[in-house]
């Protein structure tokens, strides 16, 4: 009985593991897929994740989650940044090489860190807008 439980376990354990890697997987493999920290400006912790450009809207996905839904949704429209700043003292948990953007957003103020290469691509995104939005 003992045997069967712990074998049951491993494959619970094994069969978890490989949903969050091809979850991971497919994530990492789309067109316009970029590695993102993100962080409520009342919050001090740092969450990263994958965020993907879906025409207006950019889609952020929890790293560390099995859900294939996205945990943020900012439509171009309702985002406006505010600022850009190099890691601070505070921002520990992430890469000394990254820039931080605090943004407003419909839900309230954000931080989104990201490398310098995807800030470009995170402006022009910004700036590609259509006219009169």
């Amino acid at each position: 009985m003992t045997t069967l439980v712990l074998v049951l376990v491993a494959v619970l354990v094994v069969g978890l593991a490989v949903a969050f890697l091809l979850r991971r997987r497919f994530l990492l493999s789309g067109l316009g897929a970029v590695t993102v920290w993100l962080r409520p400006v009342a919050s001090p912790r740092w969450s990263v994740g994958v965020a993907w450009y879906s025409g207006d809207v950019l889609l952020w996905y929890r790293g560390l989650s099995l859900s294939v839904r996205p945990q943020e949704r900012f439509c171009r429209s309702e985002l406006s940044i505010e600022s850009r700043r190099a890691p601070g003292r505070d921002d520990l948990s992430l890469p000394s090489d990254v820039v931080v953007v605090s943004c407003l957003t419909a839900g309230g103020p954000r931080e989104l860190a990201m490398d310098p290469s995807t800030v470009t691509g995170f402006l022009s995104w910004m700036e590609s807008a259509p006219p009169g939005t």
